[in-house]
């Protein structure tokens, strides 16, 4: 290698989050010379904020949030969120998520895993959305919240 030429880095480590069983990505991009690294950019991806059903069930009645269901097709036939947005996480891209409108956009699934996976996906992508349905349908029907038959 020669003195003038540069090798960049990309480096993802894990770290801790406000949930502290979800974990968070920091990446870090360097580029290396052959005496020694110049510094790059970094940034903290995975802050994501544990809704309660009461909070997200109030914040659709008020029009804040928009809620987007990451679950998959099949799981969204047999019983669905009301109000809710699909964008399965098996193939999410957060471009598919429509224009909120003003709305915080809260993610949901299942039982609250894959919905904390697509709000670090869209942190990633740059977009401010860092809010999940703790519990997701499970914790959703508990509190005895509607769901509707699946489209």
């Amino acid at each position: 290698m020669t003195a003038t030429r540069f090798q960049s880095l990309i480096f993802l480590a894990l770290g801790a989050t406000l949930a502290a069983q979800w974990p968070s990505f920091v990446l870090v991009v360097a580029q290396l010379g052959p005496d020694s690294a110049i510094a790059g950019d970094s940034k903290v991806v995975g802050q994501v904020e544990d809704l309660t059903p009461q909070d997200v069930a109030q914040g659709i009645a008020e029009g804040r949030y928009l809620l987007v269901d990451v679950r998959e097709p099949n799981e969204v036939a047999a019983e669905a969120y009301p109000d809710a947005v699909v964008v399965p996480l098996s193939g999410f891209d957060p471009k598919l998520i429509p224009d909120p409108a003003g709305k915080q956009v809260v993610f949901a699934c299942r039982s609250g895993k894959r919905s904390v996976t697509a709000s670090q996906a869209a942190q990633a992508a740059g977009l401010a959305y860092n809010k999940h349905l703790a519990g997701g349908i499970l914790g959703w029907k508990a509190a005895g919240l509607p769901t509707k038959s699946g489209h």
